[in-house]
C-alpha cells in the first residue's frame, strides 16, 4: 500500500473527508439553513434578520440588503420567515404563557386564542415559561419572532420589561392580558386595581368594619394592583389596613393562610386575591369551626367555573379568560373585537364586575 492509499484508508476509518471529497458540502446542502445561518452570513443578529424580513423601518437599507443577500445565497426561502417576506404574513400567532399560573386561566386563555385564530385561518405557536423571569420571557419572544409569527398574545404578569422585550414587541403587534406591559402593546382585561376596590367596598357596604386581605405573589402585577385597590378602599373609609397575608394562587396557600385567619376572632371579612385560594380559605375556616358567611365573609377574584359550585357559592369579581384570549386575536388581526371597552392602547381595561353569591353577608353584630 503506497502512502496515498494508506492515508485514504486512515481517512475512511476516522470518517474524515479525503482531499477533494465533497461530503461536507453535500451535507451542508441537505441541511435546512436556519435564521442563525443567515445572521452569521450577513454579520448581524438573528433578531435583526427577523426585523429585516418583516420590513421593519428600524433596519437600515444597507443591513437589509446584506440580510436579503444572505437569504438568497443560503436558499432560506423555505423558512417561515422567508414565506412571510413574500406573502406579508406567516398566519401564525405566538402565545406566551406561565407554567405555574392558575390551571383554569391558562386553559381558558389558550382555548380562546386557538378558537379565534383557527376561525381566522391562523395557527397558534405556544411558548410556556417556567417562572416569572425576564430572561425566560426574552427567550420565548425571540423564539417566536424567529418563527415569523404575525403577532404576540402575552399572558405573563411580569412587572419589569427589558429593552430586548421592548425591541421585539415594537416590530411585532402585541396584546397583553393583564400581563407584561411594553410601550407598543395593547392591553386587555379588567382593571385589577378596581377589582380590589370593588371587592373590598362590597364587604364594607355589608357593614364589616375591617377587611383582611390574602394577596397573590408580590412579583405578579395583578397581585400588586388588587392589593393597591384594597388599601385605597380602606384608606378612603378611614380604616387602617391590617397585616397583609400572602399566598401563591394555589388552594393550598389559601388553606394555610385561612388557618391563620381562623385563629383571629375579630376577623369577619376577607378579600382573597383569587378563587382558587379562596377555596382553601373556606376549607380552613370550616375545619376550625368558623362558618362562611355567618362568621367570616369571603370575596375573591376570577369567577372561574367552580366558583358557583363551592360551598358556599363564592362571591367574586369576574374575569372572562376565554373572551380575553379571543378578543386579543381580534385586536392583532385588526378586527372590531367585542372587548366590552377593553380594546385600545395601554391602560384601557374592562370595568370590574362583581358576582354576588352566598359567601358574603352582613356581620352578625350588624
Amino acid at each position: 500500500m503506497n502512502a496515498v492509499d494508506h492515508m485514504n484508508a486512515v481517512d475512511d476509518i476516522a470518517g474524515r473527508p479525503r482531499e477533494g471529497n465533497t461530503m461536507t458540502e453535500d451535507t451542508a446542502r441537505l441541511r435546512q439553513p436556519s435564521m442563525a445561518d443567515v445572521a452569521r452570513t450577513a454579520g448581524v443578529s438573528a433578531q435583526t434578520v427577523s426585523r429585516a424580513l418583516r420590513g421593519s423601518p428600524n433596519v437600515n437599507p444597507e443591513t437589509r440588503r446584506r440580510v436579503l443577500a444572505a437569504v438568497e445565497q443560503l436558499g432560506y426561502r423555505f423558512n417561515s420567515a422567508a414565506r412571510a417576506l413574500s406573502s406579508g404574513r406567516s398566519h401564525t400567532i405566538g402565545l406566551v404563557l406561565l407554567a405555574s399560573g392558575g390551571y383554569y386561566s391558562r386553559s381558558a386563555v389558550t382555548a380562546g386564542v386557538e378558537a379565534a385564530a383557527g376561525a381566522a385561518g391562523y395557527a397558534v405557536s405556544i411558548a410556556t415559561i417556567a417562572a416569572l423571569d425576564t430572561g425566560l420571557m426574552e427567550q420565548s419572544l425571540s423564539k417566536l419572532a424567529d418563527q415569523g409569527v404575525d403577532g404576540f398574545v402575552i399572558a405573563v404578569p411580569l412587572i419589569s420589561v427589558t429593552r430586548k422585550m421592548e425591541d421585539i414587541t415594537r416590530d411585532i403587534p402585541t396584546v397583553t392580558l393583564d400581563g407584561s406591559r411594553t410601550a407598543g402593546a395593547r392591553v386587555l382585561g379588567i382593571d385589577q386595581r378596581e377589582a380590589g376596590r370593588v371587592a373590598t367596598q362590597h364587604l364594607l357596604d355589608l357593614g364589616h368594619r375591617q377587611v383582611w386581605h390574602i394577596s397573590g405573589p408580590d412579583e405578579w402585577i395583578e397581585a400588586r394592583r388588587r392589593r393597591q385597590g384594597w388599601q385605597e378602599c380602606l384608606s378612603s373609609a378611614g380604616i387602617e389596613a391590617p397585616p397583609l397575608l400572602e399566598g401563591d394562587w394555589s388552594p393550598d396557600s389559601g388553606y394555610r393562610q385561612g388557618q391563620i385567619i381562623a385563629m383571629i376572632p375579630e376577623v369577619t371579612a376577607v378579600f382573597v386575591a383569587s378563587d382558587e385560594m379562596a377555596f382553601g380559605v373556606i376549607r380552613a375556616l370550616h375545619e376550625r369551626g368558623r362558618s362562611v358567611p355567618d362568621d367570616v365573609s369571603i370575596v375573591s377574584v376570577d369567577d372561574i367555573a367552580l366558583a358557583a359550585y363551592s360551598a358556599p357559592p363564592l362571591t367574586t369579581v369576574r374575569q372572562d379568560f376565554y373572551h380575553y384570549g379571543a378578543a386579543a386575536v381580534a385586536l392583532l388581526l385588526g378586527e372590531d373585537a367585542d372587548t366590552e371597552g377593553a380594546a385600545g392602547t395601554q391602560g384601557d381595561s374592562v370595568a370590574a364586575s362583581l358576582t354576588v353569591r352566598a359567601s358574603t353577608a352582613p356581620p352578625r353584630t350588624h
